[in-house]
């Protein structure tokens, strides 16, 4: 038996729940099997500012395990989205095997990213 069937969760997440919130510590990352989540994080006054939204086949939550760093929006489903779940020793793992140019490549883009939420 594939031992990564074994300890991948698949996860219904019902309309208007957040799957991860802002500020949080992140210990996995998300693929959207079906539905909608929407990416959001708060303005200095407090109102909410829409990031993006993530369809079928889409990632998110990566950033924090690239950079472990909290997350920096909130993560709530549109509509009961279904996703499955990655834990962080999932994608170390399949991090490491990735050439040493690239896991670079990524830790630049997440904290280009990070910069420019923080900036807007």
């Amino acid at each position: 038996m594939n031992d990564t069937k074994k300890i991948l969760d698949r996860l219904v997440i019902a309309e208007g729940t957040s799957v991860f919130n802002e500020g949080d510590r992140g210990d996995r990352a998300y693929v959207v099997q079906d539905g909608v989540i929407e990416i959001w994080r708060k303005d200095e006054y407090g109102n909410p500012i829409v990031l993006g939204k993530v369809e079928k086949g889409g990632i998110f939550g990566e950033m924090a395990l690239i950079d472990d760093q909290p997350r920096m929006a909130t993560a709530r489903a549109l509509i009961a989205t279904t996703v499955i779940s990655v834990p962080r020793n999932v994608f170390s793992v399949k991090l490491a095997k990735c050439d040493p140019f690239i896991r670079g490549l990524l830790g630049i883009f997440v904290r280009n990213i990070r910069s420019m939420a923080q900036n807007h």
